[in-house]
């Protein structure tokens, strides 16, 4: 029997659920990294979402929105099991233990890192081990479209299976004693694992470049290196008190979404997964959101990642720098503007249309994002950090912009189509000129314009106090004169704007109306069209703790913890019936959230 069974880190044995149009729910599903890119890997042994060499490049396994003719990889027994699965201690390497009538084995996955650091190739890694009786098992990949934008082949070339896919080039290595079958459709074995045995079966992936093919024993030894490297980086992330395991497992899909070789972050995974089932709301999250960086720099700090905060803050400037002027929503993982927004011609996750590459909320204006941007570079360069001539260039001509700008509507945090004076982006503006007046007292940026940075800000207060509160409902409201409600005011603490009576009563009445249970509808009339927001159940706890109602934050805190799955990830919404994952997931600001909540209220 595994150590882990024995010391009962594994709660429970579970049969997976069967696929509804061939997908797996969304909350099946843990994630692989290796620090350039990841993979969605299911309860049933399935890896159905797979970008190489990084999260933002064509998918070599897409069934996830694609069943048909997606592709994927299988590794499961052929009989009926039950599954027990968790990551092993302190790392991003997942093991599951299968239970069949004969026998069971254990199976550990890993995208495989270096000793020292990431691989320059791209190396998905599967060890598995029997534990007792004989298990039947099956691997196949199943080859791909691309999402519509390739054909595949394979051959066998010097005795190995090589899939041709696109642009790509994977390598299939495997126990030599198994014998394999090849078809148009796929590659594949079966075998059975007994007694003391241990093998490997392992996909070397490349784009564009040779593909290097290392020994089954050299893979074999850097699954145990990946896990050595997470833990060496996991007994750097500083204590969050009672919630230290789920803020431990929080930063490492964190680190999911870190591409590492650029310092940007992710939003999400994936693409194009629905925020309602068969809904139009699946938006392609592969870009790096300026709102998100800013969460991300500031729990990296909670965390105590200085390599990881500086990246961030530097990537930043850079993407704000080399696309100015203006600010954009978001960039892509290497610092430019996103591409166009398409429409792609595969089913989507349980027949949810559109599936879309590219994000046209790039051109919107979001005001709230000059908040976002100086907040950040506020809690960056109070942990003594120094910022060079260049930023503070850029930083003085944003703020000048804010100042120029924050009378207009925008879309919102939220992206949304109709532009109006949304309250939490005026709330954004007041933040970046607050933050800037700061800079200036700090000795960080320029004297020249700070008597108007403070009138504005003033201004901004006004505007806010006059015509984005409710009397009726005693709350800050969705937009300027409007009756409507907004979770996101409640970030209101977390920036300073407000942490007394209107916070408050503000925090009574979206409970109120926007609450179920632990978890929060973004805005008045989302739940018609969308799933509660998992990163709003996070907001409140904070906004409770600003309040001084800590027992009562606790008490959320822990409800909210447990809304992860089994493996403790966390999509971007959740259904607050049911509680099934919706939309793109793993989802930064999620995890972002519960990091930055459990560090409010730690002691």
């Amino acid at each position: 029997m595994s150590d882990s069974v024995k010391q009962g880190r594994i709660e429970s044995s579970v049969i997976p659920p069967a696929r509804n149009d061939g997908c797996a729910p969304i909350e099946e599903y843990a994630v692989l990294t290796d620090g350039r890119t990841s993979a969605l890997y299911s309860r049933d042994g399935r890896v159905d979402w797979w970008a190489v060499p990084t999260l933002d490049a064509p998918p070599v396994c897409a069934a996830l929105l694609d069943a048909p003719h997606g592709g994927y990889l299988v590794v499961a027994p052929i009989d009926e099991y039950v599954l027990e699965r968790r990551y092993l201690d302190g790392s991003n390497v997942l093991e599951s233990v299968y239970r069949t009538a004969g026998g069971s084995l254990r199976v550990t996955a890993s995208l495989n890192m270096a000793s020292t650091g990431r691989l320059p190739w791209t190396e998905l890694a599967f060890r598995i081990e029997a534990i007792s009786g004989t298990v039947a098992m099956r691997w196949s990949f199943e080859y791909g479209t691309q999402l519509g934008a390739a054909t595949s082949t394979c051959e066998i070339e010097q005795g190995t299976p090589v899939v041709r896919m696109g642009t790509h080039t994977l390598a299939i290595l495997f126990d030599p004693d198994f014998e394999i079958a090849l078809s148009k459709e796929n590659v594949s074995a079966r075998f059975d694992v007994h007694g003391n045995q241990t093998t490997v079966l392992a996909v070397l992936a490349g784009q564009e470049e040779p593909l290097f093919v290392p020994t089954l024993d050299a893979i074999d030894k850097r699954v145990d290196d990946t896990v050595e490297n997470w833990r060496r980086w996991t007994s750097l992330v500083r204590s969050a008190g009672r919630w230290q395991s789920a803020v431990t497992r929080s930063a490492l899909v964190l680190k999911t979404l870190l591409a590492e070789y650029t310092g940007a972050i992710a939003a999400a995974v994936t693409t194009s997964l629905p925020e309602r089932i068969g809904g139009e709301k699946n938006w392609d999250y592969r870009f790096a959101w300026v709102r998100d960086s800013s969460f991300a720099i500031d729990a990296l700090i909670n965390l105590g990642l200085g390599e990881e905060v500086h990246n961030a803050v530097a990537w930043l400037l850079r993407a704000i720098r080399a696309n100015g002027p203006d600010l954009h929503v978001f960039y892509t993982l290497s610092g430019e503007l996103s591409r166009e927004e398409v429409s792609l011609p595969v089913p989507g996750y349980r027949n949810s249309q559109p599936v879309r590459s590219g994000n046209d909320a790039s051109s919107q204006l979001q005001l709230g994002n000059y908040g976002d941007v100086l907040d950040a570079l506020y809690l960056y360069l109070k942990e003594g950090n120094v910022l060079d001539a260049t930023s503070q260039g850029v930083i003085c001509e944003l703020v000048s912009q804010c100042a120029d700008r924050w009378r207009e509507p925008d879309a919102g945090i939220w992206e949304l189509d109709e532009t109006r004076h949304y309250t939490i982006s005026k709330i954004g503006c007041w933040v970046a000129m607050d933050r800037s007046v700061k800079l200036v007292e700090m000795g960080q940026l320029p004297e020249g314009d700070v008597a108007r940075w403070r009138s504005e800000q003033q201004a901004i207060r006004e505007f806010i106090d006059q015509r984005c509160w409710s009397t009726t409902k005693k709350s800050y409201t969705f937009y300027a004169d409007s009756e409507d409600l907004d979770a996101s005011v409640l970030l209101a603490a977390r920036t300073g704007f407000d942490v007394g009576e209107r916070l408050a009563s503000t925090v009574e009445a979206v409970n109120d109306e926007l609450g179920r249970g632990p978890l929060l509808f973004r805005y008045s009339g989302a739940e018609e069209s969308e799933g509660a927001f998992v990163a709003c159940t996070f907001w409140m706890i904070e906004a409770l703790a600003a309040i001084d109602q800590r027992a009562r934050a606790i008490k959320w805190m822990d409800e909210a913890v447990v809304l992860a799955n089994d493996v403790g990830i966390l999509s971007e919404q959740i259904d607050p019936e049911t509680r099934a994952f919706l939309g793109n997931t793993p989802q930064a600001l999620s995890h972002l959230a519960l990091i930055n909540a459990a560090h409010a209220l730690a002691p």
